[in-house]
């Protein structure tokens, strides 16, 4: 009995890792997640089980294109395990919303199944209300979004798996810098999406440091024959933390002081600019005081300005002739 439970518990398992079209889990990569999940299974034995049991009572593929093999379950494929239940379906309601505003819309479409179910539960909920979950439910960013840039199902798919299962990929890349298309081969280490962009981060053929490159700017991407190359100590936080994405102009944070107007100030009281704040009210004002240890990076500036004259900067000095100076040529423009 214990060896029947065991074998529906991985069944189980290879069910809920293996994803639908387009997507694609290579057999390695689906061995070694199912080792990770603790059970003990060979190579040629989960072969058997996707070939010669659960392909022959579910829409189970093998892309054998390519090696590895690569499997998936067709995409209109329905199981949701577990079921979802109400406050999980309004929360992949909430999330599709935002994503869809974040990320490209080959990347939302991955989850497009879950997102159906969770609609679909909240429509059949005619009694309580639910069903006009549609005229209830939006996520409004915060600042004005861009549309995320294409990108193809296709590249998604090859730097998804590349990444994951540690393989190079050869690309063909549009450079912003050069404005002319080049050919690399790319060892991948981390994605970063970042406002309505998403970068891959990876070394360059034999080169050492990491580099950004924006996945919409990718014309064609395959795996690669060459060996996957350890990036040895990079860490993704640490590079974030440096300024990579930041404009960074110094690892030391720095203390703002300014005043600013009530609205901004009951802003910051319900959402804080820093971990380190705090605001005063200002004698004979209905103006505070606030100071706060920020990182000394452009983004900060870049929301200060866009406070407009709601915030007066005394502290830093530079950031306060930043400002004056803008403020300075706009005005001049005008004229």
């Amino acid at each position: 009995m214990s060896e029947i439970r065991d074998t529906l518990f991985r069944y189980l398992a290879m069910l809920q890792l293996i994803p639908r079209s387009p997507g694609r889990i290579s057999t390695p990569v689906l061995l070694d997640k199912l080792q990770e999940r603790g059970f003990q299974i060979d190579r040629r034995s989960l072969q058997r089980d996707l070939r010669d049991r659960l392909s022959l009572h579910f829409p189970l593929v093998c892309d054998d294109s390519q090696k590895p093999y690569r499997w998936y379950f067709d995409r209109d494929f329905h199981c949701s395990l577990p079921a979802l239940d109400i406050p999980s379906a309004l929360t992949l309601v909430l999330a599709e919303e935002y994503l869809k505003g974040l990320l490209p819309p080959v990347v939302v479409g991955q989850l497009t199944p879950q997102f159906r179910d969770a609609r679909q539960l909240l429509d059949n909920l005619e009694q309580n209300g639910l069903s006009q979950w549609a005229r209830r439910v939006r996520a409004i960013p915060n600042g004005k979004a861009l549309i995320p840039a294409p990108l193809s199902a296709e590249t998604w798919q090859t730097v998804s798996e590349a990444l994951l299962s540690q393989r190079a990929i050869d690309v063909t890349y549009l450079s912003r810098s050069a404005e002319e298309v080049k050919q690399f081969t790319l060892h991948p280490q981390g994605l970063v999406s970042r406002h309505s962009v998403t970068y891959l981060l990876a070394t360059v053929n034999d080169y050492e440091d990491v580099r950004q490159f924006a996945l919409h700017r990718i014309r064609e991407a395959r795996l690669s024959d060459a060996s996957w190359h350890d990036a040895g100590d990079f860490d993704l936080d640490d590079y974030i933390a440096g300024g990579a994405f930041g404009y960074l102009e110094s690892k030391a944070p720095v203390t703002l002081v300014a005043n600013v107007a009530p609205q901004v100030a009951w802003l910051l009281s319900e959402t804080p600019l820093a971990e380190e704040q705090r605001l005063t009210p200002l004698p004979d004002s209905d103006w505070q005081r606030l100071e706060a240890k920020v990182p000394n990076d452009q983004q900060t500036l870049w929301w200060l300005m866009a406070m407009g004259a709601n915030v007066e900067v005394l502290a830093p000095e530079t950031w306060r002739a930043d400002i004056f100076t803008t403020a300075k040529t706009i005005v001049e423009r005008g004229e």
